[in-house]
């Protein structure tokens, strides 16, 4: 299950991504926002943060007019790691290299094509499992565990 969400910047994007994960077969978890009228991306962010960081969902996909704001409010959440992608070397990297679970995008920044194709990498890569990797996300986690009381 993939949880998506979005601000009232990206709601076009974040339901072109929807239809397109739909398509290929996957489901999808839409926690909004569903209109253009203004909202604060931090409340969207949290929830679909939530809903991954909770094992609700397996991974997230966050839209907002840059995708920085969404992804700075996802990592405040134990257990996240929200990954900010404006292309797809980025997006398969970080699955394989960081284990990333949301993905963060900007409307504003990316086209259609290209956040469609992000999105394949981003829910289609999996993580290497390499020791390395795993060593480096434990040190994350180890980070989490020091400062998320």
């Amino acid at each position: 299950m993939i949880a998506i969400g979005c601000d009232h910047a990206a709601v076009k994007l974040k339901n072109t991504i929807k239809e397109h994960l739909i398509a290929h077969g996957m489901e999808v978890e839409d926690f909004g926002c569903f209109s253009d009228a203004s909202v604060d991306y931090p409340d969207y962010a949290l929830k679909v943060a939530e809903a991954v960081a909770e094992q609700k969902c397996d991974k997230g996909i966050l839209i907002c007019g840059t995708g920085i704001g969404m992804s700075m409010a996802a990592n405040k959440v134990k257990g996240v790691r929200c990954a900010h992608c404006s292309d797809t070397f980025s997006a398969k990297a970080t699955r394989q290299h960081n284990d990333a679970n949301v993905l963060a995008l900007g409307e504003r920044v990316v086209g259609v094509g290209l956040a469609l194709e992000i999105v394949d990498c981003f829910v289609n890569t999996p993580f290497s499992n390499d020791e390395r990797h795993i060593r480096r996300i434990n040190k994350i986690n180890d980070i989490e565990s020091k400062y998320f009381k």
